[in-house]
């Protein structure tokens, strides 16, 4: 085990579940990404001998319930199994606890959403656009945009108007994907025809591509397509729309983010949203963040807008869940 100063966040968050119980620690789980819990799941199974000094110095608020713990150690496999399948039901977690606990893959079209964007692109590298189209359609759109980076700007291009003009996918479509996948699709042939794609859908995997990708990929749907790209423009969502953002929204949504994503994120801000920000925290928070941002010093480009990504995932996923309105959607009040 790695000292105090060295653990990742991912190693804090495993410290974290490992130290609560089953049902607390399947709640958690339940708000995090495919991805997440996979890489959550594999440090929780490297831990082997957490002490007591380093639980309490990643989980402060949470040290009267450890108090009587020396060490997670070892062996943790049948918990890890137990919290997964309550977390994300038996047939969902087979697969993630195979990947975890055995190093074995799953197959199959929803399995994808557990893989790394560059094997999926690597995977479906050589299938016909249409077949591209349906995948990257069914990923959700964080892991979507990392499986359009790897391609070239020719596919990229190509996918994303399949992606716009696609609505439902027929079951026979579907099951012919997974027999491509090599794992036949859940259910029969009767199965109801599957909403994927659209506009909206491709505005949302635009929005995780990196900026020297979105421009001359809007650029070219433009070229084919002017309407289409204008319909995709106002349909994505960029840091800068955190604006319209209502004041109960933004205090909700900062309760989500960790403070050096915040800080990375707000480098590439304007003074508007920043002062959004500061007014809806406390003084004391608002000076300390102040603080933060004055005396980081210059921070690459690439490493800002991974940040603001990030923060527009998770702003993404309360809106889906109806805990807060994005601009641009409605601004029904919360209530």
């Amino acid at each position: 085990m790695t000292d105090n100063g060295k653990l990742t966040k991912i190693d804090k968050a495993a410290i974290l579940l490992l130290s609560l119980g089953e049902g607390d620690a399947a709640q958690v789980l339940r708000h995090l990404g495919p991805k997440e819990v996979q890489k959550v799941g594999i440090a929780m199974t490297q831990m082997t001998n957490v002490h007591r000094e380093q639980i309490e110095s990643v989980m402060t608020d949470f040290v009267e319930l450890v108090r009587d713990q020396t060490s997670l150690g070892v062996g943790s496999d049948a918990y890890i199994r137990s919290m997964l399948t309550k977390a994300l039901g038996e047939d969902k977690a087979g697969g993630v606890i195979d990947r975890i606990l055995t190093g074995e893959s799953s197959n199959g079209l929803d399995s994808l959403k557990w893989m790394e964007a560059r094997d999926v692109a690597d995977i479906i590298r050589y299938e016909h656009p249409q077949i591209q189209a349906i995948v990257v359609a069914y990923l959700d759109p964080d892991q979507a945009g990392g499986v359009l980076s790897h391609f070239d700007e020719k596919t990229r291009l190509e996918v994303i108007l399949r992606v716009s003009s696609l609505n439902t996918v027929q079951p026979a479509a579907l099951k012919e994907l997974n027999a491509i996948l090599e794992k036949q699709f859940a259910g029969n042939t009767n199965t109801s025809r599957t909403n994927l794609g659209g506009v909206k859908r491709a505005a949302d995997i635009m929005n995780f591509l990196e900026s020297s990708m979105e421009a001359p990929l809007m650029e070219a749907i433009k070229s084919v397509d002017p309407d289409l790209s204008g319909k995709i423009e106002d349909l994505m969502f960029v840091f800068d729309n955190l604006n319209d953002v209502d004041d109960r929204g933004i205090q909700a949504l900062l309760r989500e983010i960790s403070s050096d994503i915040l800080v990375l994120a707000l480098k590439g801000a304007d003074d508007r949203l920043k002062a959004k920000v500061f007014k809806n925290m406390s003084k004391r928070a608002a000076e300390l963040l102040k603080d933060d941002l004055d005396s980081r010093g210059p921070v690459r480009l690439s490493e800002v807008e991974n940040a603001q990504k990030e923060v527009l995932a998770i702003a993404r996923r309360m809106a889906d869940a109806g805990e807060i309105v994005l601009g641009g959607k409605g601004g029904e009040e919360m209530v």
